[in-house]
């Protein structure tokens, strides 16, 4: 009886070691976008801090919903995490029928790593230099200019459909799949105007196939200073620059949760990975918030009062 006590304490120990020697960083979008390009920064860096191996697994669907629903399932020992967006964890939940998970009960939050600037540009054809040009033409002609998303709900959409409401405006929405289709249907004149991350408009920006008019966060950007914010034209408040935020299964220790957390931001600190995101126009926190759990609260609740103004529903 002894030495089956013994042989089933043995393998519940090592087990229990395999899952601590080997962890995975869930990315719900496909290789090669910018939140796979993150996690695998993480990784790389992660392992070694941790004396840990690290790696990363891409489960792609539902606007990232499919990598969460797995978590909230997955074992609270601190060996799957997620890298999860902001609309994953406070938009998808307010915009599906069900994602299968609740962000606020199913997640403990990790840390808070980057955040991606968005901007407006339009087509250099249609002769806009500014935010109040757009405005001006918008309500000069109700329902003619065209935006592109990269789909329905997404940040790219949500933030013109914001603008649109408090500037009393009527522009025609035109969804992709995706900010590349989007992007390129921008350049040929396809649509008019749009919202996007640095990542995919600033190279555009640089060669002049895009005009930029405004800056779509709370402050404006060392690559752009010369460009106001929205928020500084007549829109307090305007701020869209999705985050992302690693998070482990709920009743994962908290101890494990402490020591990722100093670890992710250890690593998210170190001057050379902060310039290798600048360059991709991705920027890490500086200052997070130490209450994580309070923000992604608050977040849920500020994307929940979007989705729902929008009237957006996705079944």
């Amino acid at each position: 009886m002894r030495v089956l006590i013994l042989i089933v304490w043995l393998i519940g120990s090592a087990t229990s070691a395999h899952a601590a020697d080997l962890s995975r960083i869930v990315v719900g979008f496909p290789a090669g976008q910018t939140t796979d390009i993150v996690a695998r920064l993480i990784a790389e860096r992660l392992g070694p801090e941790l004396q840990e191996n690290v790696i990363v697994e891409n489960r792609p669907g539902q606007g990232g919903s499919i990598a969460l629903g797995a978590l909230a399932r997955a074992a609270p020992d601190g060996s799957t995490l997620v890298l999860a967006p902001l609309a994953s964890l406070a938009v998808n939940p307010h915009l599906y029928k069900t994602v299968g998970y609740d962000s606020l009960t199913d997640f403990a939050p990790v840390a808070l790593v980057v955040d991606l600037p968005m901007l407006m540009v339009a087509n250099p054809s249609r002769r806009l230099t500014s935010l109040p040009d757009l405005i001006a033409r918008a309500k000069a002609n109700p329902g003619k200019i065209t935006f592109p998303s990269s789909g329905s709900g997404t940040l790219s959409h949500l933030s013109m459909e914001t603008l649109k409401k408090l500037s009393g405006t009527s522009m025609l929405h035109v969804p992709y799949r995706g900010s590349v289709p989007a992007l390129t249907d921008l350049i040929a004149g396809m649509v008019d105007v749009a919202i996007d991350t640095v990542t995919v408009t600033e190279p555009f920006i640089r060669d002049r196939q895009l005009t930029l008019l405004a800056v779509a966060t709370d402050k404006r950007l060392a690559a752009f200073p010369d460009t106001p914010t929205i928020a500084e034209l007549g829109y307090p408040g305007f701020s869209f620059a999705p985050w992302l935020m690693v998070v482990a299964p709920a009743k994962t220790p908290p101890e494990r949760i402490a020591r990722l957390g100093a670890a992710i931001t250890k690593v998210m600190n170190a001057p050379d990975i902060v310039e290798r995101l600048n360059k991709i126009g991705v920027r890490t926190f500086v200052d997070a918030p130490k209450d994580l759990p309070g923000f992604l609260r608050g977040e849920h609740e500020r994307w929940g009062a979007i989705v729902k103004d929008s009237g957006l529903r996705v079944e």
